[in-house]
């Protein structure tokens, strides 16, 4: 190498030493005053933003489980009305049943009433006419043969 290259680079070295003292210096304060901060201020409020996401997840399986067990009670209290109307539709039923067999029961009755009524009025106008008609027909001959006689 040349003795002229080497001098120049030994003039180059310690001219920018001073450079690259203040260089390192800068970049060890700005990393210890500066950066120290902004990354502890970037971790603590990536801290509160995991923190808050996570009381935000926390709060909505909470939710979840309110609104599960909400709609279960809902359910199971739905299936009781239904339940009871069941109920209350089959009473109403044996009910109306009951009153429709016993309103047949009493037709029925008052049917026979009036077929027993009905034969005995017939046996009785039937003898009625019976003995009407011996009298109108006495009446007839009488009067058929009284035309003869006079």
């Amino acid at each position: 190498m040349d003795p002229e290259l080497l001098r120049q680079l030994g003039e180059l070295v310690i001219t920018s030493l001073p450079t690259l003292f203040l260089f390192f210096f800068l970049y060890v304060y700005l990393r210890k005053f500066f950066f120290s901060k902004i990354v502890r201020v970037l971790d603590e409020r990536r801290q509160a933003t995991s923190g808050t996401r996570e009381a935000a997840s926390k709060s909505l399986k909470r939710a979840e489980a309110k609104a599960a067990e909400y709609e279960e009670k809902l359910r199971a209290a739905r299936s009781e009305i239904y339940q009871e109307q069941e109920e209350l539709r089959k009473k109403w039923r044996d009910r109306q049943s009951a009153a429709l067999a016993e309103a047949r029961e009493q037709t029925d009755a008052e049917l026979k009433e009036a077929r027993i009524l009905l034969a005995a009025r017939t046996a009785e106008a039937k003898a009625s006419l019976g003995s009407e008609s011996e009298v109108l027909s006495e009446q007839i001959a009488r009067q058929i043969l009284a035309g003869r006689v006079s």
